[in-house]
């Protein structure tokens, strides 16, 4: 029962099927949503973290599979991150933390030049759950306002997202001037075009082409500093 529903949440992400009312696509109009199959698995005690990555994600990717294929364009990925986003909204008080402490604080924001924040929002989610203070700096973020932050949270480490080719640039160029100025910042880099080889290219800490391991790498990290 449980692979069926993330398999239904899967497919209405692949679409876009946003909610029931939702008249995209055609063919699944009057049939539940993201929205209601999400609301459904939280009902039925199903992990948020578990709804969030086996399900929500696995939509995502493989509509972002479908795009590189050239089987879907940019009207699918615009009408698909409709349907993530109301789902993740509907996740996201689920992963508020209850732990009495924050572990550390995490400087969170898409690089310069880039609108796109679906990545972004969903490390922010994990990470809040983990019991860190998120510092969410928003989309097209210029390497100042990084640099800047980090002064005022000078033990903070930061998170850079990038959907675009094009503004990987500007990830390396933040990376680059983040390190001259605090070299013990760790810098962890993600988003769709990103790999772990341009992560050493451009002396990046650490990529994670799945968020949900990023908050063990940070706690592990910060316990060795601390030794």
């Amino acid at each position: 029962m449980n692979k069926d529903l993330y398999q239904q949440i899967q497919y209405c992400i692949e679409r876009g099927k946003v909610d029931r009312n939702s008249p995209y696509p055609p063919d699944m109009k009057g049939q539940d949503g993201a929205v209601e199959l999400t609301q459904q698995a939280i009902a039925a005690g199903f992990p948020p973290q578990d709804i969030l990555l086996k399900a929500l994600m696995v939509g995502m990717k493989n509509i972002g599979d479908r795009f590189g294929c050239g089987e879907a364009f940019i009207p699918d990925l615009m009408i698909s991150a409709k349907a993530m986003t109301a789902a993740t909204a509907i996740l996201r008080p689920l992963f508020q933390s209850d732990v009495g402490f924050q572990k550390g604080t995490f400087i969170i924001g898409t690089v310069a030049g880039d609108l796109h924040d679906i990545g972004k929002n969903i490390v922010k989610m994990i990470m809040e759950g983990a019991g860190w203070r998120v510092i969410d700096l928003g989309t097209n973020v210029s390497t100042e306002k990084f640099l800047e932050t980090l002064k005022q949270n000078p033990q903070a480490s930061i998170g850079l997202s990038a959907l675009l080719t094009t503004t990987m640039v500007n990830m390396e160029r933040t990376t680059n001037e983040i390190k001259q100025l605090s070299p013990s910042t760790i810098v962890v880099i993600g988003g769709a075009p990103v790999t772990d080889n341009f992560r050493q290219k451009i002396g990046a800490d650490a990529y994670f082409p799945s968020p949900h391991l990023l908050p063990d790498y940070l706690n592990k990290r910060l316990s060795s500093a601390m030794i």
